[in-house]
């Protein structure tokens, strides 16, 4: 009898987790269906999700692939077409008149060979700012991603022990004199100030941004906080005898996960935008890294804009197709998430046939 109980154990354990699986799958399954539904009501955002898949696919691809490639056939494989640091010697030139002058250069026009055309040395700029999109868009995810845990936490703690005339209630204060202090100061103008101070390199810059982002995450999060702490639910826990630490697993942090995740994905074009704009002051990562706003900043110096605009409209241009896609799937997820604009939303998603009046059938 103890050896069948023994082995009809394992089968009862195999059946409830196939169970959960399949209702957890059956849930996965709906969801996805009432988000496809709802994207296809909001093109923008259909249109900002297309976009933020095909940016990170190709990062991915540019950083991913050469290993992969190494380790299959033997040899690196890239989906660049010429190497970021890569000129022919000679390169072919072009003669540009500008006035009197006539002068042969290495920059050649977007052509079928090179889609966006070649800088003053000849480099591909189509390759140069694919080499540059894995750097720029890690530096959005994980700046944001730091800032949002570290303003998160904080923020956290001052809004859910905020008690006046308590130990607690000094640390929250302390929280929020600490943040005024930083939102004191523009963020650009206070980034580029520590940028300066700790000098050129890729991770001063990163460091920069990251002590300027936090306090936003700090008000926002202490804000939502604030309200959901107030809610019956969260006071029936206490009641209930629930710890501070199970209620804010629970009820708190699960209710302002969606006004921070929609306000992560419109800062990461934001940090992206504000590291660039530190390499283009020419405080931020070293020239021989390929970064969009190092280019800029580069092709400026060369006063290619005159003879060769599209040097620098090509790093531009992605700074602005990336920032535009997160924002437009930042927007999207706003309406996604908040109740109230999902119901429309889904509504709008849903086909409205009219009936033929049962007055015509009978003429």
């Amino acid at each position: 009898m103890a050896g069948d109980a023994r082995a009809t154990q394992p089968a009862g354990w195999l059946s409830r987790k196939r169970k959960w699986l399949t209702s957890q799958l059956r849930h996965l399954r709906s969801g996805l269906r009432g988000f496809l539904r709802i994207m296809r009501a909001n093109p923008l955002t259909l249109v900002g999700f297309v976009m933020v898949v095909i940016i990170v696919s190709v990062a991915v691809l540019v950083v991913l692939l050469p290993p992969i490639g190494q380790a299959l056939v033997g040899h690196p494989v890239s989906i660049l077409p010429y190497g970021p640091n890569y000129y022919p010697s000679p390169c072919p030139t072009r003669i540009v008149t500008t006035g009197n002058y006539s002068y042969p250069t290495c920059t050649l026009p977007p052509s079928t060979e090179h889609l966006l055309g070649t800088d003053n040395l000849g480099r591909d700029m189509l390759s140069r700012v694919m080499a540059a999109l894995p750097l720029d868009l890690a530096i959005g995810f994980v700046v944001t991603a730091f800032a949002a845990l570290l303003g998160g936490s904080l923020g956290l703690v001052a809004g859910y022990w905020d008690q006046p005339r308590t130990i607690k209630g000094a640390i929250s204060v302390a929280i929020l004199r600490l943040t005024d202090i930083f939102l004191a100061f523009p963020s650009l103008v206070l980034a580029l100030a520590i940028a300066a101070t700790l000098g050129r390199g890729t991770l001063p810059t990163v460091l920069a941004i990251l002590l300027t982002w936090w306090p936003y995450y700090v008000r926002l999060v202490r804000g939502e906080v604030l309200v959901v702490k107030h809610q019956p639910y969260v006071t029936a826990a206490k009641a209930a005898g629930l710890s501070d630490l199970r209620i804010l697993i629970r009820h708190v942090i699960r209710n302002i996960l969606e006004p921070v995740t929609v306000y992560y994905t419109l800062d990461v074009g934001t940090v992206l935008v504000t590291f660039s704009t530190i390499s283009f002051i020419g405080i931020g990562v070293p020239l021989d890294v390929p970064e969009w706003g190092n280019m800029v900043e580069y092709y400026q110096t060369q006063n290619l804009m005159g003879i060769a605009p599209w040097t620098i409209l090509a790093a531009g241009g992605a700074i602005f197709v990336t920032v535009l896609a997160f924002s437009l799937l930042g927007d999207g997820l706003r309406d996604v998430l908040d109740p109230r604009s999902r119901r429309a939303l889904a509504q709008a998603a849903v086909p409205t046939t009219v009936a033929a009046p049962a007055a015509l059938g009978e003429a």
